[in-house]
């Protein structure tokens, strides 16, 4: 099974290099799921229900959130009726929405994407390796799913790192994301799972993570509130993700590249794959 895993997407400029790249990766590389982190579309903050829309009409299957999945009131009921946006599993209970779903592809192979949240230097919420281990408990590579994507939204490394180990040879890709920066360590683990610390984001690199910088820079500079609400950097979007190669019998990854599409950043050739 072919896989692609897209970062944050951050602001109008994230939204644009998805919707006009997504296409193009579809037909090149002959993907059988596509999974969108959205977290930050909606002007930097938030998802609403007309950018999954939007998504969807692209190519996306599946959307992933994070700690700002919440932002826009409107998508707590949308998220109660679309399966296929996702919010972290180690949410409360009585959060709206879903923490994991399974895909269909058109060649009837069935897709579990997980989203879970780290807790280190996050939101207090309940333990994102229980959590994956309850998942675990039901869906197993070649029982009720072809292949299991885990997006882990967490800010350290090591909480991330942690998590593709706990899940090695249980999950085809642990995918982190929430930092905004591709890492370079896309590898495959001794026991098979794909990984990735951080598959960096979907917006405009000329920026502090996705966000213009004026704001950024005086927060860091000046211990005064800011003049103004930190806005989406509005240049020319680069698509940063992870391809994914699963083995149709195990489930385990075959391959693993990092993409890199747009405007800043080393991009990453097509051909290769």
């Amino acid at each position: 099974m072919r896989i692609l895993f897209c970062g944050d997407v951050v602001g109008q400029s994230g939204r644009d290099v998805v919707v006009r790249n997504l296409p193009i990766l579809n037909d090149k590389l002959k993907l059988d799921c596509v999974i969108v982190n959205a977290e930050n579309a909606a002007h930097g903050f938030g998802i609403t229900p007309g950018i999954c829309r939007d998504l969807y009409k692209a190519g996306t299957h599946v959307i992933s959130t994070g700690n700002h999945a919440f932002d826009h009131r409107d998508i707590m009921a949308h998220m109660s009726s679309d399966k296929n946006i996702i919010r972290p599993i180690n949410y409360p209970a009585a959060t709206p929405g879903r923490g994991y779903t399974v895909f269909t592809t058109p060649r009837g192979k069935k897709v579990l994407v997980v989203n879970v949240m780290g807790r280190l230097f996050m939101d207090a919420l309940d333990d994102p390796f229980a959590a994956i281990e309850d998942v675990f408990k039901t869906y197993t590579l070649g029982g009720l799913v072809d292949a299991i994507v885990i997006d882990i939204h967490a800010e350290a490394t090591s909480e991330k790192m942690a998590m593709g180990h706990f899940c090695d040879g249980r999950a085809s890709l642990v995918v982190g994301t929430h930092t905004h920066i591709p890492t370079a360590d896309c590898q495959i683990l001794p026991n098979g799972t794909a990984y990735m610390t951080d598959a960096g984001m979907c917006g405009d690199y000329n920026s502090v993570v996705g966000m213009e910088k004026d704001i950024p820079l005086y927060k860091f500079t000046r211990k005064t509130p800011p003049p103004a609400r930190m806005q989406p950097a509005t240049g020319i979007g680069t698509l940063c993700g992870v391809f994914v190669e699963t083995d149709d019998v195990t489930g385990l990854a075959k391959a693993i590249k990092p993409i890199r599409l747009g405007a800043r950043l080393n991009q990453t050739s097509l051909d290769d794959f």
